[in-house]
């Protein structure tokens, strides 16, 4: 049977699985290691077998991937904290950022080790990639993360991503590696997000409980409005949780990314487009790579309160911010940074990249472009933010 005869037999639900060639897969610390801390070898070998026998290693490495045709996979893995703990002697996470960062530091290591070793089975080089949110943020550490994970798959390289836990601090971390996933899928122009936990999919409830049932399939925000989600696991190695998850699914489909969200044990049945887990469509198109971190990886350095009528004008008119919307500003930050829009109630609106210095904006609330050009000359006539580097909150 021919591949596109192949994909008219299966389900339209998972067809955007087959279909995909450039693959971006999570996977949790809590299945890697221990609940006391500690790598599995046996769970990361597993998790190897899978994604090795799912992508094309070229014929002088092994046989093509399962599903047919050239696949790329990106592999953004948690587990550094985890798998630190037992060798410093800590028997769960610690919650001090200081600590943190020494597991993640003898972590990182172990980890990359491991699986250096596991994919070495295959004749599968790796390639270790570390991130935090500022890499994200500054256009150059983008576009470089950008083309090194290109390169490491055009060479032959499995990438393996990580937050950058031993050097980020509270006000640079991603929080959670699903997040993360999501950015990388935008950032590698991923045709599929895979996120795997130790829960093999979305319930309508608590999974332990009799009567729960596995959601399959998610079109929108409202097909799970009424779905009461889990934070973190009982393990206690982890950050992220169900409703982190479902976070990062739902980013990655508003930027036209389907994902899956299954269990780790679930995964060569996830790659392989059957039926398991949680498949969320696409709801959205890819959008300016700029704005998906201004959204979900920025973190504003102050804040600009606008009058009634400019939040009608950024909100549904969908219009850049003028001087004369200002109601006041806070915070100290420079031409470039991000900063949130707020209504006169303080709730935020909208985030954008600011055009001036904090300490110019006051001599500019109120006025008009005009009459700023006349007084104070021509760079003056300007948007404080133009709607190509702003996103809304809410609609």
């Amino acid at each position: 049977m021919t591949t596109s005869r192949k994909l008219r037999a299966m389900s339209g639900v998972r067809q955007g699985v087959a279909e995909a060639r450039r693959i971006v897969v999570k996977v949790g610390s809590s299945s890697l290691t221990t609940a006391a801390g500690g790598l599995d070898a046996d769970r990361v070998d597993a998790l190897v077998d899978v994604l090795a026998r799912h992508r094309n290693v070229g014929a002088a490495r092994g046989p093509a991937a399962e599903g047919g045709g050239e696949k790329e996979i990106v592999l953004v893995s948690s587990g550094a904290i985890a798998a630190g703990l037992a060798p410093l002697g800590l028997t769960r996470r610690p919650k001090d950022l200081a600590r943190q960062q020494a597991a993640a530091s003898v972590g990182q290591g172990l980890l990359v080790a491991r699986y250096a070793a596991s994919f070495a089975r295959y004749g599968v080089r790796v390639g270790q990639i570390l991130l935090t949110s500022d890499d994200m943020a500054r256009r150059a550490h983008h576009r470089n993360a950008s083309r090194t994970l290109d390169q490491l798959l055009a060479m032959g390289a499995f990438p393996i991503v990580n937050e950058n836990d031993t050097v980020a601090t509270d006000e640079i971390r991603f929080g959670d590696n699903d997040r993360l996933a999501a950015l990388v899928a935008h950032l590698v122009h991923a045709d599929l997000l895979v996120l795997l936990s130790d829960v093999d999919g979305l319930y309508d409830g608590d999974p332990a409980r009799p009567g729960s049932s596995r959601i399959a399939e998610v079109r929108g925000p409202a097909d799970i409005a009424h779905v009461r989600i889990g934070s973190a696991g009982k393990a206690g190695v982890g950050t992220g949780g169900m409703v982190t998850k479902v976070e990062a699914a739902s980013i990655a489909a508003a930027a036209g990314i389907p994902v899956v969200l299954t269990s780790a044990s679930h995964a060569s049945d996830a790659l392989a487009a059957r039926d398991t887990g949680t498949y969320f469509h696409r709801t959205g198109r890819r959008s300016a790579d700029r704005l998906l971190w201004l959204q979900h990886a920025s973190t504003p350095q102050g804040a600009i309160t606008l009058d009634d009528g400019a939040v009608r004008a950024v909100v549904e008119g969908r219009k850049s911010l003028l001087p004369a919307g200002i109601a006041a500003v806070e915070g100290e930050f420079s031409a470039g940074d991000p900063v949130e829009l707020r209504d006169v109630a303080g709730r935020a609106v909208a985030r954008g990249l600011v055009n001036f210095d904090a300490k110019e904006i006051p001599q500019l609330i109120g006025r008009s472009t005009r009459e700023l050009a006349r007084d104070l000359g021509p760079a003056y006539e300007r948007e404080v933010v133009h709607r190509d580097d702003l996103v809304l909150l809410r609609a």
